[in-house]
């Protein structure tokens, strides 16, 4: 659990500084995205359209994993 907290802090203190930075160099995210071709709008559209379609394959394929892995779990012999 630690460990998870801390990459949590790590990538959030780096992001900071990184945004800081890009701050006094005077960017932006929507300039950043116009320089790539994008809009902040087709960014959100296109993760729109990949959480649409991520979501009914997960629940899916967790309708096979679970049962599987619950299987496994109750058969396997006790540790000691």
């Amino acid at each position: 659990m630690f460990k998870i907290l801390s990459t949590t802090v790590k990538i959030a203190v780096a992001s900071l500084a990184t945004g800081i930075v890009l701050q006094k160099l005077n960017l932006s995210a929507e300039e950043i995205l116009i320089e790539l071709g994008l809009t902040p709008d087709s960014v959100l559209g296109a993760i729109n359209y990949g959480v649409t379609w991520a979501v009914p394959n997960v629940i899916l394929g967790s309708m096979v994993i679970l049962p599987v892995w619950l299987v496994v779990y109750l058969f396997r012999p006790p540790r000691n």
